[in-house]
């Protein structure tokens, strides 16, 4: 991410648009990354890449290269650029890049933005999502964060998990945050020990970020009694944010050298468009 970055701010002021070819299965991570560590992006930064490898004779690759090139060079009436954010191109749509997760293993239209809507659909024309597409206030110079802090991790619940399982993961060495993907709405077990292993963990520093293992929707901590409980051991929402946008916006804050106080009120506000508040 920081090769990849640096090699944006080195020809930043030379180029329209950046692309940026990519292997699928972590391409919505480094799309969630990007759009951090990027401060006052003004231009493009596409990514893409295919399904099928670029030799085979029925491969996504080249149609995706060419529509990202002209998505990239796409500008306003006025001469701004219309994409000035990192997105994803990938078949026919234009996905904003820390809203994407990849949702299939084997179809071309490979990526999915379940609570944002596509920034453009790609058919005979490129027809943009004018509304959808993210707009800073004003304009400053790039400014780019190279410092990710990857002492972060990933706990999925699921039914029977021990309260002594949890306890062994959230004492792994220096850890600094846990991205705690629940069910439904933001809920977990009502089991009290399995609450009690969360609620000392965030008493020992350690920042508990709630995010849903659905795919559509987000956290609602006050719509069950499970969830609740988890906001009054400390757990924080995510409302709905994408896992790869929860577990690189912790890596990036903690990377500024944050403490957790005010790690807690950048993750209650939008950064670069990753949530709806």
């Amino acid at each position: 991410w920081a090769e990849m970055a640096r090699a944006i701010e080195e020809n930043y002021d030379e180029y329209d648009g950046l692309v940026i070819l990519h292997g699928t299965d972590t391409m919505a991570y480094t799309a969630s990354a990007l759009s951090f560590m990027l401060e006052n992006l003004h231009k493009p930064v596409i990514i893409t890449g295919s399904q099928l490898p670029i030799g085979e004779v029925r491969t996504d690759g080249e149609e995706n290269l060419i529509t990202a090139l002209q998505v990239s060079a796409a500008q306003t009436l006025s001469g701004e650029p219309m994409v000035q954010e990192v997105a994803i191109l990938f078949e026919n749509y234009l996905w904003r890049g820390n809203r994407s997760t990849k949702s299939s293993a084997d179809n071309f239209n490979a990526f999915k933005s379940h609570n944002y809507p596509e920034l453009a659909k790609i058919g005979l024309g490129i027809h943009f999502n004018e509304k959808a597409l993210y707009r800073l206030p004003t304009k400053r110079p790039l400014k780019v964060r190279y410092e990710m802090d990857c002492n972060v991790i990933f706990l999925t619940l699921f039914p029977g998990i021990q309260a002594s399982t949890i306890r062994h993961i959230l004492a792994t060495p220096n850890i600094k945050a846990v991205v705690l993907k629940t069910y439904g709405a933001g809920n977990a077990s009502g089991d009290a020990q399995v609450l009690e292993a969360l609620r000392e963990a965030v008493q020992q520093g350690v920042l508990l970020l709630n995010v849903t293992q659905c795919v559509n929707g987000g956290v609602q901590s006050n719509l069950y009694q499970t969830g609740n409980r988890l906001s009054q051991v400390g757990v924080v929402s995510g409302y709905d944010m994408t896992s790869e946008a929860a577990i690189t916006k912790l890596m990036y804050l903690f990377g500024m050298g944050l403490p957790v106080s005010s790690v807690k009120k950048y993750l209650d506000c939008s950064l670069c468009g990753e949530v709806s508040l």
